[in-house]
């Protein structure tokens, strides 16, 4: 009981530097309404923000509604999208939740994670964007890389699914911060905490984690 309470005091305090670290952390996926971001979400699978930010400039502009996504010809579609990889897949997935969002929801994107798990090609890190940044309902901590990578460092996680590693940091990290520590921990990830080569010299953290004696040696 006494470790279970040190772990949640540590990541409390990692919380709280990584905070004052990157105050403007957000996420990184633009988009206006909770549409483009479950369109962004999906095309962002094995891509990075940067590009699928560069493709949904022109595709927020042709499509605006669901309906607009589920009557497209599935190849124009794919052309669209083409440069986010895996194209085929992606609009199947895009046009299958668009088609179910106007059937079953009225055109509008559900805000529930029931629902939102209903529709093809969305799992659990989608809907938590989704409802995290869209609508600002704590539903769970996104699981993507980083946070699965970072959350294994600052020996927070031993976890390797991302379903575990979502339970463990929602059982240390404060409710009220679930939505933002994974854009917290992405951005350490992108600056400091780097797969191949930490750079432990210049983490805020560095004296909170288990594994800067190991990188920093």
């Amino acid at each position: 009981m006494e470790a279970a309470l040190k772990k949640k005091k540590r990541a409390r305090q990692i919380v709280r530097l990584l905070k004052r670290e990157y105050p403007e952390a957000r996420c990184s996926l633009n988009h206006s309404n909770p549409l483009e971001l479950l369109v962004a979400t999906i095309l962002s699978a094995q891509c990075t923000d940067e590009r699928v930010n560069l493709v949904t400039a022109e595709l927020f502009r042709k499509y605006r509604s669901a309906e607009d996504y589920a009557a497209a010809p599935v190849a124009k579609l794919e052309r669209d999208i083409h440069s986010t990889g895996f194209f085929r897949n992606k609009a199947r997935a895009i046009q299958g939740t668009c088609r179910l969002i106007g059937e079953k929801h009225g055109g509008r994107v559900p805000r529930s994670m029931e629902e939102l798990l209903e529709l093809p090609g969305v799992a659990r890190k989608t809907a938590n964007v989704v409802l995290g940044n869209a609508y600002r309902i704590a539903s769970g901590v996104v699981v993507d890389t980083h946070v699965s990578r970072l959350s294994e460092r600052l020996g927070l996680s031993e976890e390797k699914t991302a379903e575990k590693i979502e339970q463990d940091l929602t059982a240390l990290v404060p409710k009220s911060d679930w939505i933002l520590f994974p854009h917290l921990l992405i951005a350490h990830g992108r600056k400091v905490c780097k797969a191949r080569t930490p750079l432990c010299g210049e983490c805020v953290v560095a004296r909170l984690c288990p594994s800067a004696s190991i990188f920093g040696a």
